[in-house]
C-alpha cells in the first residue's frame, strides 16, 4: 500500500492543526521544566507552529490550541503519577485559568482559532470535545505540534490514530527531552503511526490547498 501524499492528507476541508501545550507557562522562559524549554527553543517550535497555523488559516483549516490548564488553587488536578504530581508541586498555589497563565503564545493565536483547555490527563483528546468536533466537521487528518514527545505529543498521537484519523507530524514543530530519547520516540514509534514531515512541507501543502 502506497504511503498517502501530504497534498492529499491536507486537502481543503480534510485537515486540522492541533497544538498541544504550545503555551508560555509550559515552554516559555519560566516553564517548569528547563530542559523542555531548551528543547523547544532548539527546534524553533513556537515560530514553526505559528507558521503552520498561519498556513492552515489560509487553507481554511481549523486551528486548535489544546492547553494544559488548571482550576484555581489546582482544584481537582491529577496527582496519580510522578509526572502529574511534579507538575502540581511546581504550580502550587497557582490560580491560573485559560484567560491568564495557560493562554497560548500570542504569535500562534488569531481570532477565530479554537481554544480547548485540558484540566487532567496527557492527551488533547482526554476530557475534551476535540474528537467530537473534528468528526462533526468531517476532518480526517490531524497535523500535530507541541510538547512533549515523551508524554503529550505521544499520547495524543496514539489517541488520534486509535480513532481512525491520519496523523501528520512536522518534526521541527515538536520537542521533548532528553534529546536522545525524543529522537528515539520519533524514529521508533511516531514514524510507524504518522506521516513525518517538516514545517516547510506542511506550509507549502496548505498554501497550495488554499490557493
Amino acid at each position: 500500500m502506497a504511503a498517502p501524499q501530504l497534498s492529499d492528507l491536507l486537502a481543503k476541508g480534510r485537515a486540522a492543526f492541533v497544538m498541544t501545550e504550545v503555551q508560555p507557562d509550559v515552554i516559555g522562559p519560566n516553564g517548569p521544566w528547563p530542559p523542555l524549554v531548551e528543547a523547544a527553543d532548539k527546534t524553533n517550535l513556537v515560530a514553526n507552529a505559528a507558521r503552520i497555523a498561519a498556513a492552515a488559516r489560509v487553507a481554511g483549516a481549523p486551528v486548535f490550541h489544546c492547553t494544559a490548564d488548571s482550576l484555581p488553587r489546582g482544584f481537582g488536578a491529577s496527582s496519580n503519577t510522578r509526572l502529574t504530581g511534579s507538575a502540581r508541586k511546581k504550580r502550587a498555589g497557582d490560580a491560573v485559568n485559560t484567560a491568564t497563565g495557560a493562554a497560548p503564545f500570542p504569535e500562534t493565536w488569531e481570532d477565530g482559532d479554537i481554544l480547548m483547555p485540558r484540566f487532567n490527563g496527557l492527551s488533547c483528546m482526554h476530557g475534551t470535545a476535540l474528537d467530537q468536533v473534528l468528526r462533526n466537521e468531517e476532518i480526517t487528518t490531524v497535523v500535530l505540534s507541541g510538547v512533549s514527545l515523551a508524554f503529550g505529543v505521544l499520547s495524543t498521537s496514539i489517541d488520534v490514530v486509535d480513532r481512525g484519523y491520519q496523523l501528520v507530524i512536522p518534526t521541527d514543530a515538536v520537542a521533548g527531552f532528553p534529546e536522545e530519547y525524543a529522537k528515539a520516540v520519533v524514529d521508533n514509534t511516531l514514524m510507524m503511526i504518522a506521516t513525518l514531515s517538516t514545517t516547510d512541507a506542511v506550509v507549502e501543502a496548505w498554501q497550495a490547498a488554499g490557493a
